[in-house]
C-alpha cells in the first residue's frame, strides 16, 4: 500500500515500530473499558429479554474489547507483529460474523418473541456508548491494519446498534421476533465483511513486510 499525506505507511523502509502516541494509547484504553462494560450489561439484558441481536451485540463489544488490549500490546512493536494482530482480529471478526448467523438460525427454529423495550433502550445506550468511542477514534482511521481494524470495529458497532433499536421497534410493531433475527443476520454479515477487509489488508503489509527482508541489506 502505498504512503500518502492521508495514509499511514504500514511498510516502512526498516521494519520498526513507530514511536507511542500517547493520544491512540488513551483512545484504546478509553475504548477497552467501554466496551467491557457494555458487554456485561448487553449480555444481562440480552439474556433477559431473550433477543438474539442483543446477544450478538454483547459478544461483539466482548471481541472489541479483547481486540482492544491486543492493539495495546502490540502498540510498540514493529510491523510485523501488529499486522499479525489484525490478522487475530479480522479472523476474530469473521468467526463472529459466523457465530450470529448459526444462533439466529437455531433460535429461529425455536421461536419465542423477545423484550422489545429492554432491546430499545439497551440498543439506545450501546449506541451511545459506540458512538462516543468511533469519535474518540476517527482520526486514526487510515492508519495501519491494526489501526484501521480498530476503527472499523467502532463503525460496525454503531451501526449495528442502530439497528437493533430498530428490531425492537419492529418487534413491538409485528409482536414477532423476524426483526430481532433479520438484525442479527446484518449484524453477522457486517462482521463478516469487515474481518475480511482487515485480513486482507494485514495479509498485504504482511506481504511486503516479508519482500522488504529479503532484498534489505
Amino acid at each position: 500500500m502505498a504512503c500518502t499525506c492521508h495514509t499511514t505507511c504500514s511498510t516502512d523502509n526498516q521494519d520498526t515500530a513507530r514511536p507511542l502516541d500517547p493520544r491512540w494509547k488513551r483512545a484504546l484504553w478509553i475504548a477497552l473499558w467501554v466496551n467491557a462494560l457494555m458487554f456485561v450489561v448487553e449480555l444481562v439484558a440480552g439474556w433477559q429479554a431473550g433477543s438474539v441481536s442483543l446477544l450478538a451485540d454483547a459478544v461483539d463489544f466482548a471481541g472489541d474489547a479483547a481486540n482492544y488490549g491486543l492493539s495495546l500490546a502490540v502498540l510498540s512493536m514493529a510491523v510485523v507483529w501488529r499486522s499479525r494482530a489484525a490478522l487475530v482480529k479480522g479472523a476474530t471478526m469473521l468467526a463472529y460474523g459466523l457465530f450470529v448467523l448459526a444462533k439466529a438460525a437455531w433460535v429461529w427454529q425455536g421461536g419465542g418473541v423477545p423484550h422489545a423495550a429492554t432491546m430499545g433502550i439497551v440498543g439506545l445506550l450501546a449506541l451511545l456508548a459506540n458512538t462516543g468511542v468511533a469519535l474518540l477514534l476517527y482520526r486514526w482511521r487510515q492508519g495501519d491494519a491494526n489501526m484501521r481494524s480498530v476503527w472499523l470495529c467502532s463503525r460496525n458497532d454503531a451501526l449495528s446498534n442502530l439497528a437493533v433499536i430498530a428490531a425492537a421497534a419492529g418487534v413491538f410493531g409485528t409482536g414477532s421476533a423476524w426483526p430481532d433475527l433479520a438484525v442479527a443476520a446484518i449484524m453477522a454479515l457486517l462482521a463478516i465483511s469487515a474481518g475480511w477487509s482487515v485480513v486482507r489488508q494485514a495479509r498485504g503489509e504482511l506481504s511486503s513486510a516479508r519482500r522488504w527482508s529479503t532484498v534489505a541489506p
